[in-house]
């Protein structure tokens, strides 16, 4: 007669198999799941990251991503010397402007218009007074005027529209509200002063 075998032991091997099995599957779908959760994770603070070094619309619409920013263009305009307005004795000053355009074809433009440009920054000069710009502040305020009167003279007036009654007006930027860089779209940014004496 054949020995009866336990009804225990006949399950026992089985029951470990797939027990070992649902282990190991168990511990694939963790280590897949992690690994996406991670994935997700990178890929969004990498996002965020993107979105916070952006800069401002006006300088992302110039340049495109992946390309290095353009070093920035400099015109340097002759000296000049002019007599300012006298107070107590006569004044002399001397100064040699630089201006940072936005691109070397805003460069030609200023060359171009270089006798006009010269004239109007003469004019600007001539009617100041040694106290007036005899301070950095004073100094940067002219800086900010010639600015101005050379974007008027390069792009001409700017036009904006009203938004109630959709007529357009030329604005005439005031210099004494100008800022110490032109706006995004101006074709000169700064006018930079690398000799400025007054005698």
């Amino acid at each position: 007669m054949a020995e009866a075998k336990p009804a225990g032991d006949e399950g026992a091997p089985p029951k470990k198999k797939k027990l070992l099995l649902f282990i190991i599957i168990g511990v694939l779908v963790l280590v897949l799941g992690g690994g996406v959760a991670a994935f997700l994770l990178l890929k969004k603070s990498n996002h965020a990251e993107d979105e916070e070094g952006d800069e401002p619309p006006a300088r992302t619409a110039k340049k495109s991503k992946g390309e290095p920013e353009a070093p920035p263009v400099f015109v340097k305009l002759d000296p000049f010397t002019v007599k300012l307005q006298t107070e107590q004795q006569e004044s002399y000053l001397q100064a040699t402007p630089e201006l940072r355009v936005v691109d070397p074809k805003t460069a030609d433009k200023v060359k171009a218009y270089t006798p006009e440009i010269r004239h109007k920054v003469l004019l600007l000069m001539s009617g100041k007074k040694p106290s007036e710009i005899s301070t950095p502040q004073g100094v940067q305020k002219l800086a900010n005027e010639v600015r101005v009167s050379i974007n008027l003279t390069i792009d001409g007036p700017k036009i904006k529209s009203k938004k109630k009654g959709k007529a357009k007006e030329v604005e005439e930027e005031s210099t004494a509200e100008a800022g110490d860089h032109g706006d995004p779209d101006d074709s000169v940014q700064a006018v930079l002063f690398t000799s400025f004496i007054i005698q």
